[in-house]
């Protein structure tokens, strides 16, 4: 951990306010849950909770099924970032925070098929097509499944899109069922 010299006092009803520099910088909106960890030197550590993390290694698994299938990259993301990644550049992707057209996509709850160049991750490594479908689960957008490809003849259709909201809709269960 780093220190970020900021000093906040607890309340009289317990609560602590994060400042808004911070709370910019972690993406942390109003509202949004956050996860309270304690360790053994009792440091209390607050960590943004995103429900489908509980979902990683099942999501992984799924966007190798995809992978095989399609032969096209395959991206589980959360609100936040790419937590999933199967086929060529998982180090370009994974763990890298989502850009703001697949974050629009997410908040909008809107099925996307994309057939310009764009980009996933907000440092703008560019694919040529892809399909965007959000998962929802308990009424709540909580991620997407992305299938893309950075071949210029690759267009995305009917059954990726399919794929991709069959896949959505999967992990969105998978989540509810968990809960």
């Amino acid at each position: 951990m780093k220190p970020t010299g900021i000093v906040r006092r607890i309340d009289e009803l317990g609560r602590v306010v994060i400042p808004k520099e911070i709370r910019r910088t972690m993406r942390i909106r109003d509202g949004e849950p956050l996860e309270i960890y304690v360790d053994r030197e009792g440091e209390v550590i607050l960590k943004k909770y995103a429900p489908i993390n509980d979902l990683g290694q099942f999501a992984k698994e799924y966007t190798e099924s995809l992978h095989e299938v399609l032969g096209h990259v395959v991206c589980v993301a959360d609100k936040d970032e790419v937590i999933a990644v199967t086929g060529r550049y998982k180090k370009e992707l994974l763990n890298k925070s989502i850009g703001g057209t697949i974050a629009d996509i997410i908040n909008n709850r809107e099925n996307r098929i994309i057939n310009q160049e764009h980009s996933i991750t907000e440092d703008q490594f560019v694919f040529s097509n892809s399909v965007v479908s959000p998962i929802i689960a308990n009424g709540e957008s909580i991620g997407a499944v992305i299938i893309t490809s950075k071949e210029a003849g690759a267009k995305m259709g009917d059954l990726e899109n399919k794929l991709a909201s069959t896949a959505a809709s999967f992990l969105a269960k998978q989540m509810e069922s968990t809960r």
